[in-house]
């Protein structure tokens, strides 16, 4: 696995968060969106479908996430290295807020930086993208997708949306306002996203897909932009159905 170096000249893996910069067309075509001074005004069909919806996902997420517990659990007394806390956090940015990040753990705690662990950072988990750092039950959790789970959880909170961009590591979020990308300080961070659907792709870091939902978050109507949404979750669903995480 291939690394770069970041702003603070720490390593991170390559594969993470790739986003570019807005290119010139880019900015030309949202141009409004630029221009924004302050995040555009709350969507409350939105927020009230995805309250409901989150509720319903979480409900119905909970027999996996006690069948994924029991499996960490007998994973870790079989193979102690493999053992430890099943969910973990990190702060994330969401609509220009730090939020915390929960997921479920994929990696040996071995391979946990515990000085970013400390603070909550995202670096303290990048040894998630090497598969031999991962626990079997990891493995599979990541295969499916199933490590964002606990996400509906932010969502009830109000941190999150169902659909939005991907909320980022607060030193990923620094490093997209530094190269000019606005949109997840206006937006909600979202479980799914029209960026997330190229996922393995040429086209995956591509930002237009986050600025063409921006738009029609600020121009759609509220059912259109139901509609829109629903289309998203559809396709995530797809998505993960193929199992393919990595």
């Amino acid at each position: 696995m291939k690394f770069k170096e970041n702003r603070t000249n720490q390593k991170e893996p390559d594969i993470a968060f790739p986003y570019q910069p807005p290119s010139d067309e880019l900015r030309e075509q949202y141009a409004h969106l630029f221009e924004l001074q302050s995040p555009p005004k709350i969507r409350f069909l939105k927020e009230i479908f995805d309250r409901f919806a989150a509720l319903i996902l979480f409900i119905v997420s909970l027999p996996i996430l006690f069948l994924l517990k029991i499996a960490y659990v007998i994973e870790g007394l079989i193979i102690p290295e493999n053992s430890g806390n099943m969910f973990f956090y990190y702060n994330a940015v969401s609509r220009g807020k730090t939020i915390k990040k929960y997921k479920i753990r994929l990696i040996k705690t071995k391979y946990i930086d515990e000085r970013y662990a400390k603070l909550n950072d995202w670096r303290a988990y990048t040894s998630e993208w090497n598969e031999e750092s991962r626990t079997y039950v990891g493995s599979f959790v990541k295969k499916f997708y199933l490590d964002e789970l606990p996400q509906f959880f932010s969502i009830l909170k109000g941190d999150m949306s169902i659909v939005g961009p991907r909320p980022l590591a607060e030193l990923h979020y620094q490093r997209d306002l530094e190269q000019g990308n606005i949109v997840i300080k206006y937006l909600k961070g979202g479980l799914l996203g029209l960026g997330h659907l190229n996922k393995g792709t040429a086209e995956m870091g591509n930002p237009k897909y986050e600025y063409e939902y921006l738009d029609n978050y600020i121009e759609y109507s509220p059912i259109k932009l139901l509609k829109k949404d629903l289309w998203v979750m559809w396709k995530g669903f797809m998505l993960v159905l193929k199992g393919g995480g990595f």
